[in-house]
């Protein structure tokens, strides 16, 4: 059984979609490997075609913006989107999972403590968001088939995607491939159909009830920011997805092809979120914004749109499990990929079926997307920080090498400037977080003005690059 610590590859691995993904975190030989750089766009695109973005679009609106204030930070917002882009050149250099390559960041012990954050805890909160959404939107569904009870029709939804999502984790990454083309297609169509019965209902003279100047239009704009941010900011596992491309595709496409592939399908519909949230009045939005949605469609479309709303949950999910499921194994767990992609769809369905009896959509994105940046914020930071002090050169076989004394074992197993960097932007960011359950000190001192991001992000990079010029560092990244 190949373990953590184990890079050999089976010869009998065929990289195809009609069965089943073996290969978990071994590395990725160079006969295997495979693709164009432009395929990771439509990789990209199609789980971000998403219900999420109308939602997060809206929350641009409640936050008391005007609508030329929210599609403004809905483009910041989503130029962080470069971040997933620049980490996924990191994946074809060593041939192997983005939770393999960190331990050249933090040790082979420092590893597993934080891919079981940022590998465990994001993707399973955002499998549970994004189940969530099809969960309450499906329940209106089969509400029309006769299924009225509140719990027993999301819980219903909910268990029968859930089960297909981790089918797409199972077959993996030739299916992701091949089918995600095919799937962005398809939901642009049916979103693009759903923005067009949306914007005669827009009110494009738009005002605020009570516009907002001064520190209260930079706090809403900060914590906007965050919220969008959060979302490209949790994806560092865009190596997962491109390490079967060959090692000399260039970098720069790779680059473009996932943040374009993120960021474009965010921006138009955020900012569509935003134009709906001008059409419904205060006491439809209160009830939902994805019940507001629907009400603006015709009977024949509402239906369609639901579907494609869980098309898209499954295709966002399905590459969730499936690059959490090797994050299981680098943390050292002793257990093959597919059975681990099972164990990660079960734990995200129980999660998400506690949020469908506990909340509703709108107040869950918003608070988990904001506290989610205290870890995925200096991670990426990290991670972007060290591709570029290496010049993304990894030597995929040595990162299997867990031994004492091994080239990264570091102090103890622990690498001090990787970890260091990470706990210290991660407080930094705290610090600086405005949401409504808890506001970090220097934040409410602001006015509350959200800056976790970019406080995160710079201290920890500059965290890492501080000790990477002493001995410590030296030694991490010889």
């Amino acid at each position: 059984m190949p373990t953590s610590t184990d890079p050999a590859t089976s010869p009998a691995f065929v990289d195809t979609a009609r069965r089943p993904e073996t290969r978990g975190i071994e590395l990725v030989s160079p006969s295997d490997r495979h693709g164009r750089a432009r395929d990771l766009f439509w990789v990209w695109a199609a789980p971000n075609v998403s219900v999420l973005n109308f939602t997060i679009g809206a929350t641009m609106i409640l936050l008391g913006l005007e609508l030329w204030q929210a599609i403004l930070v809905i483009v910041a917002g989503s130029l962080p989107w470069v971040f997933p882009g620049i980490l996924a050149i990191a994946g074809p250099a060593a041939g192997t999972s983005g939770s393999v390559i960190t331990r050249a960041l933090y040790g082979v012990i420092g590893n597993k403590l934080v891919v079981a954050f940022t590998g465990w805890l994001i993707s399973a909160v955002f499998l549970a968001l994004n189940w969530l959404a099809s969960s309450f939107m499906g329940a209106d569904l089969v509400a029309q088939a006769g299924l009225t009870d509140p719990v027993l029709g999301p819980v219903l939804v909910t268990v029968v995607v859930s089960t297909i999502t981790v089918l797409v984790a199972v077959y993996g990454h030739a299916l992701i491939i091949k089918s995600y083309s095919v799937i962005t297609i398809v939901l642009l169509a049916v979103f693009l159909a759903v923005t067009a019965f949306i914007l005669p209902h827009v009110d494009w003279s738009y005002r605020a009830t009570q516009p907002l100047d001064g520190v209260p239009l930079w706090s809403a704009m900060t914590i906007g920011f965050t919220i969008l941010a959060s979302t490209p900011l949790s994806y560092a596992n865009s190596p997962d997805i491109a390490r079967y491309l060959p090692r000399a595709t260039r970098p720069s496409h790779i680059i473009a092809a996932t943040a374009l592939g993120g960021a474009l399908p965010c921006i138009f519909f955020t900012i569509v979120g935003a134009l709906l949230a001008t059409a419904v009045s205060d006491t439809a939005m209160a009830a939902g914004i994805e019940t507001a949605l629907l009400d603006l469609l015709p009977g024949w479309l509402g239906p369609i749109f639901v579907l494609g709303v869980i098309v898209n949950t499954v295709a966002l999910n399905g590459m969730t499990t499936y690059t959490s499921s090797m994050a299981l194994q680098a943390v050292g767990v002793p257990i093959r990929r597919i059975p681990s992609a099972i164990v990660v769809g079960a734990i995200g369905t129980a999660l998400t079926l506690y949020l469908v009896m506990s909340t509703n959509l709108l107040d869950a994105v918003n608070l988990m997307l904001q506290f989610l940046v205290i870890v995925s914020a200096p991670a990426m930071a990290v991670f972007t920080t060290d591709i570029i002090l290496r010049r993304n050169r990894y030597d995929g076989a040595a990162l299997f090498d867990g031994d004492r004394g091994g080239p990264f074992w570091y102090t103890g197993g622990w690498s001090i400037p990787g970890i260091g960097a990470v706990a210290i932007g991660g407080l930094a960011a705290a610090l600086c977080l405005s949401t409504d359950v808890w506001s970090g000190p220097i934040s409410e001192a602001m006015g509350y003005i959200d800056l976790s991001v970019p406080a995160g992000m710079i201290v920890a990079a500059g965290v890492y690059f501080g000790l990477s010029k002493t001995s410590l560092g030296r030694s991490a990244l010889r």
